[in-house]
């Protein structure tokens, strides 16, 4: 360890950060375009075969993941798609996509979701109806991610979202296709820590990347809340008093990634691991969860803590 990060890490609480490395190992992130310099960066910070996944951009083809996916591959990572089931204008699109998928870009997971309109393009209007339909499996996909709303969902009730986890959960293994379940992201830790709990208690105990946001400004952060649902969350986060840091600039997830590693320490959270979405940029996310991981932090007098960049 460089001399730097020993003094930092023999300054915080040798408990405290080791749980913040335990909870960061594994970590994956999410981009929307990732250009060159995107693709040095992430070179430059991330461990061989980290999960990178690819967004599906509304009003763009899900084509145009292939090239960032085999980028990735040939890379080192491993890419995730999004597919947005209800943007697939019939059953030989969604065929085509996966064969150039495989063939391009060796892809391996994906992350199904309905999509963020409401009427269906084709003939898929829930994800449920893809991962059922075998059309994965005979592409060379063996594991699927599932969308989590631990700040509820704007439209549907707690209930509803149980009741079709379950039953995507359910699809998936009959199909022979292994899951993760990623979250929507969100700012209130008792919320996540509360549906975790629920989750398990319900017997879900499938691995969960918990989804947060990299570090950005707290501006472009609430447009993002607003469009994805989770405003009512990121409004909350600015009236805490612990976190007013962020009003004079960017925000970072130290203070949600701190109560998750203590509180899910003793494993009563089951496998869980940081899952960021790179509002702020792909190559800032990657070197600030880096850093995080590889124990380079300060803790605060709060539930957070700073970094020290590679």
């Amino acid at each position: 360890m460089p001399a730097t990060a020993s003094k930092l890490a023999s300054a915080a609480s040798p408990e405290t950060v080791r749980r913040v490395c335990a909870f960061m190992h594994g970590f994956s992130l999410e981009g929307t375009r990732l250009d060159a310099s995107d693709l040095e960066a992430l070179k430059a910070n991330l461990s061989a075969q980290t999960l990178v996944y690819l967004t599906a951009i509304p009003g763009r083809s899900h084509l145009d993941l292939i090239e960032p996916a085999a980028r990735l591959r040939a890379a080192g990572f491993e890419p995730v798609p999004h597919l947005a089931v209800r943007r697939l204008a019939s059953r030989t699109a969604l065929d085509e996509l996966l064969s150039r998928m495989a063939a391009e870009a060796e892809v391996r997971r994906i992350l199904v979701i309905a999509g963020d309109q409401d009427r269906a393009d084709g003939p898929f209007d829930a994800a449920i109806d893809v991962i059922e339909g075998g059309l994965l499996q005979r592409y060379g996909i063996a594991e699927v991610g599932i969308a989590g709303y631990p700040a509820g969902h704007p439209r549907l009730s707690q209930e509803t979202l149980d009741r079709a986890l379950a039953a995507k959960i359910e699809a998936a293994e009959q199909t022979g296709l292994r899951v993760q379940i990623v979250t929507q992201f969100g700012f209130d830790v008792a919320s996540i820590m509360s549906w975790l709990r629920r989750l398990r208690d319900l017997g879900i105990e499938h691995p969960v990347r918990v989804g947060m946001a990299g570090p950005t400004s707290l501006s472009k952060l609430l447009r993002y809340a607003q469009h994805c649902g989770v405003r009512a969350s990121a409004q909350r986060l600015t009236r805490q008093a612990g976190l007013l840091k962020h009003l004079l600039g960017s925000s970072a997830p130290d203070g949600l990634i701190r109560p998750l590693a203590e509180a899910g320490a003793d494993g009563k959270f089951g496998r869980i691991a940081a899952h960021f979405y790179s509002f702020g940029g792909a190559a800032a996310t990657a070197r600030w969860a880096a850093a995080a991981a590889a124990g380079r932090v300060v803790l605060d007098r709060s539930d957070g803590f700073g970094v020290e960049p590679l």
